[in-house]
């Protein structure tokens, strides 16, 4: 495989593994609704800032979200709303009764 192809199938490799926790997930179901506080992802999480924040972390790097300084808040929102197509599609797979 040529190295930028093996680049390619990385970056999306990154991605898919950010998605790959029940709280990113949940995170990014609040931050497809608009965009949140820290503190108040926090108080729906139900962790504690550091866990939230390493979540934040992950999702950011992986280019799915982005924040903004506001004072002492720090508000984060969905860069990309098209990352919900692919999760309604594991929806639909997680429904639909697998082949025996």
């Amino acid at each position: 495989m040529e190295l930028s192809i093996r680049k390619h199938y990385e970056a999306r490799s990154r991605v898919i593994k950010a998605l790959a926790h029940p709280t990113r997930l949940f995170i990014l179901d609040k931050l497809a609704e608009g965009e949140h506080c820290v503190c108040e992802l926090q108080a729906m999480v139900g962790a504690d800032i550091s866990t939230v924040s390493k979540h934040l972390s992950v999702l950011r790097q992986a280019g799915l979200i982005d924040y903004e300084k506001r004072g002492n808040q720090v508000f984060y929102r969905l860069l990309t709303p098209c990352v919900h197509q692919f999760i309604h599609c594991i929806d639909e797979v997680t429904r639909t009764p697998a082949p025996e």
